[in-house]
């Protein structure tokens, strides 16, 4: 099996599994692998703490870190790993930033953003990675991170809405929108398999929402 795609980008809210699938599928596949470097972030366990305070820094520091990474990784060819395989799309940090900041900050940061965006390559797939709240705060539970144990229902609640929106008015995008609240493709093989071999299909540009059964 190969990718059809040259540049895939795996996102979801927090908690989805974003990372551990773009691990697996860049080691099963032989590609190159961009992972978002969140957590040398000092700004996120104190926007946890105080968001009022701290979320237009922590806003401004994600998108300049994403930016910089993506554009030196994208910018390189690797004829070793001919395809691309990212747990993160720079659209989140518009949507991150839409539910975090003020309206007057959110006018600055979405002007900082289209410049931004516009000197980055589009994936050629994005997956979207839907779970139901109650999945995903079992799943940041599970994983133990200190400063995510206080995340509310109702910011990811926000946060999905975020997603789900964005995609709804994507279209140039070739978006697959899968609900994985049937998967355990951590601890079941058979349902790994099943969601790699949904995305190694060849999809038309527009957003395909797929219920594994």
């Amino acid at each position: 099996m190969t990718i059809p795609y040259n540049y895939i980008a795996i996102e979801g809210n927090i908690g989805a599994g974003k990372t551990t699938l773009a691990t697996r599928m860049s080691q099963q596949f032989n590609s190159r692998l961009i992972l978002e470097q969140f957590e040398d972030n000092s700004f996120l366990p104190k926007f946890y703490e105080d968001p009022s305070r701290y979320a237009f820094p922590l806003e401004l520091s994600f998108l300049a870190d994403r930016f910089q990474q993506l554009k030196s990784k994208l910018a390189i060819q690797d004829m070793f790993h001919p395809n691309t395989i990212a747990d993160y799309f720079i659209l989140k940090s518009l949507i991150f930033a839409k539910k975090t900041l003020s309206s007057e900050e959110f006018t600055l940061y979405s002007r900082l953003f289209s410049i931004i965006e516009n000197a980055l390559p589009k994936p050629d797939l994005l997956v979207y990675l839907y779970l139901d709240i109650s999945r995903l705060q079992s799943n940041i539970r599970t994983r133990g991170r200190v400063y995510e144990q206080k995340i509310e229902d109702d910011y990811l609640q926000k946060i999905q809405e975020g997603y789900l929106d964005y995609i709804k008015q994507q279209q140039g995008l070739r978006v697959l929108l899968i609900d994985t609240n049937k998967l355990d493709f951590v601890a079941h093989q058979e349902d790994y398999d099943q969601l790699i071999s949904i995305i190694m299909q060849e999809y038309p540009v527009g957003i395909h929402r797929i219920t594994p059964r």
